[in-house]
């Protein structure tokens, strides 16, 4: 199996996929990308949030041409999501776009494709191709049944093999399925045959709750097999709440170490604050910290501090008071209705 070190390196811009243990954080504007201010909008909230890479629909020639005033502005590398139509990636490539996602196999044959590759390779753009279990062809299904993971890595071989062909090698590869077992499968199998760096996703995910966790469980399942380069967690909502759970995916993985990491009990007959409302407060006041800091909201001084030793500072709640601590050792002793002020001074002097 190639691990994430062990693949090849592809440059989107500035930022490097592959050929490292790094894994880079992905999403997708929601807005019509023909509207340049809306769009930009919504990236400049997506790079604050941590996003290193963002995806734009390209559905026509105006979209198409609207990528050279965003990578004027945009602080991210821009992907260029391209389906069916050459003439689109044509001219995306001709505007600067760092990354193209196509599928080789429906851009319109050979002497097309041709023509795409040659433009990528001049202006040293890499190309994503997407498999999605849902968009597998008709010939693959007859012969397997189904979709199934053979099927996923047989097509992205055909697609892969359609730019090997052309001289071309700068690739990144995905798998996507709605299906956690199959997405999971598809990675392994591909993992075990090429060492093109793999961009994972649970596709279709679901709402911010359901899919942030089907997300959580198919992607870490991925990732902790030393598998994937590149993530997108496929969220129906703000496509900042992607990048938030693509951090704690990776922070739980300890493959992501900028910003804080909130630890905090699930409460129980000992808690004697409002421990739940005191945690979301903390979690809120912490998300402007760039440090990779651990921070801890613990129910009790009864187990607290020792529960939490690694914590870099943290709160332990007692009945009328509270403990703030670091590293495990008690620093001072506060009143409840102050403890969150308290708390907040000691967080500025990180």
């Amino acid at each position: 199996m190639y691990r994430r070190e062990q693949t090849l390196a592809v440059k989107v811009g500035n930022v490097q996929i592959g050929g490292s243990d790094k894994v880079t954080i992905q999403s997708m504007t929601t807005t019509d990308t023909r509207d340049i201010a809306s769009t930009m909008a919504q990236i400049e909230r997506l790079a604050e949030a941590g996003c290193e890479i963002v995806r734009v629909a390209v559905l026509d020639i105006e979209a198409a041409k609207a990528i050279k005033e965003l990578k004027k502005l945009s602080p991210l590398p821009i992907v260029a999501d391209i389906h069916f139509d050459h003439k689109l990636a044509l001219e995306a490539l001709e505007n600067g776009v760092d990354k193209i996602r196509i599928n080789p196999g429906n851009i319109g044959g050979k002497d097309k494709l041709k023509q795409v590759v040659e433009l990528a390779k001049a202006n040293n753009v890499p190309i994503r191709i997407g498999v999605n279990s849902g968009s597998i062809e008709r010939e693959l299904l007859q012969k397997y049944g189904h979709p199934t993971a053979e099927a996923m890595v047989e097509s992205a071989e055909k697609h892969i093999q359609m730019l090997e062909e052309l001289d071309f090698t700068d690739i990144v590869i995905s798998l996507k399925a709605s299906n956690v077992p199959l997405s999971i499968q598809a990675y392994q199998l591909m993992a075990a045959r090429r060492n093109y760096p793999l961009h994972v996703g649970i596709t279709e995910a679901g709402t911010v709750y359901q899919g942030t966790i089907k997300s959580a469980v198919g992607i870490g399942s991925i990732l902790s097999q030393g598998i994937g380069n590149t993530i997108r967690v496929s969220l129906t909502g703000d496509p900042v709440e992607e990048i938030k759970a693509a951090k704690v995916i990776l922070k739980s993985l300890q493959l992501y170490d900028v910003g804080p990491e909130l630890i905090s009990c699930p409460t129980c007959g000992r808690c004697q604050i409002p421990l739940i409302e005191l945690a979301n407060q903390v979690e809120k006041e912490i998300e402007k910290i760039k440090k990779p800091v651990k921070v801890a909201v613990m129910g009790c001084a009864v187990n607290g501090p020792g529960e939490a030793r690694e914590a870099d500072i943290g709160i332990a709640g007692g009945k009328g008071e509270g403990l703030i601590f670091r590293k495990g050792k008690i620093i001072r002793k506060v009143k409840e209705d102050v403890l969150l002020e308290e708390f907040k001074k000691e967080l500025d002097l990180l």
